[in-house]
This record gives C-alpha cells, structure tokens and sequence, in this order.
C-alpha cells in the first residue's frame, strides 16, 4: 500500500517563535483569560537524539503550551545550539514557525513529503513519540511539524 498524503488535515498545533518565553506566556494567557502554563524545557541531546540540518546537535527549547481545543498554541524559546528554532528567531525575530500534525509511519510521511520537495529539517524524541520538522517553505510557504505518539490519541 502507497502512502498518500501525510495521512490527517487535522492541525494539531501551531507554534510561535518567541525571544522571553516567560513574558510571552504571561500575554497570552492574559489575552486568552487562562493561567499561565508550565514552563519546560526539552531533554538533552542524549535523550531527544536531536539532529538538526542532518547532524546531531546540543540544540534545547522552552515550551509553553496553550491547550485551545482540538489546537494548541505552543510558544518556544530557543536556547543551547544551532536549531530550526534558532535559524527562525535569527532571521526573522519572534514569528509563527509551524503548523503540526498528529501522524501515524513517521518514516513514509517523511519520504513522502522529501519526494514532493519538502525536505527533513530537524527531528528528535520526546517522552512517548517523536517529532521532526520539514522544509515546506518553497513549496507550502510554512515549515510542517510531524508529531508521532506512540500511543494513538483520538
């Protein structure tokens, strides 16, 4: 059986590029009347096997995440290493840098989308799935995120 489109249209997550992550975080949750949420940061490379450009790289983030029904809002604050996230902030200051899925054969949706022109930018391990970031600037206008559980979430 072929892959055939990433395999959802449904937009799991949109993510923000921010410089102060603590203050960004109080704005939102001010704007959208919730609390603050939690403040983490991504594991280590030894731990998340981060690769960035196709090399491993010390590479970390601050998260926020803003649950707003079937979307959330994550805020990411770059630090320690040259990353997506890095090159984004660098080159275009605080800014939208992604719309996420939810997918299930991370590896098939990788190849198919690399086939269209939509290459692999950087990818890593979270605690219970994976996560990898794809070029689709020149041909979508946005970087796409992959996001696989490996538990399925309905």
């Amino acid at each position: 059986m072929s892959v055939q489109g990433i395999g959802t249209t449904t937009v799991a997550q949109v993510g923000l590029i921010v410089r102060d992550i603590e203050a960004r975080a109080r704005a939102w949750a001010d704007v959208l009347g919730v609390p603050v949420p939690p403040i983490i940061v991504t594991a280590p490379v030894e731990t998340a096997r981060t690769e960035y450009a196709g090399a491993s790289t010390p590479a970390r983030a601050k998260l926020a995440f803003f649950h707003l029904g079937q979307v959330d809002l994550e805020l990411i604050e770059p630090i320690g290493g040259p990353s997506t996230w890095q090159e984004q902030l660098d080159r275009h200051g605080e800014s939208l840098h992604h719309i996420a899925f939810r997918v299930q054969g991370l590896g098939e949706r990788l190849a198919y989308l690399d086939a269209r022109g939509v290459p692999l930018i950087q990818r890593g391990e979270y605690t219970g799935g994976r996560y990898a970031y794809v070029d689709g600037g020149s041909t979508l206008g946005a970087i796409l995120e992959l996001l696989e559980n490996d538990e399925v979430v309905q």
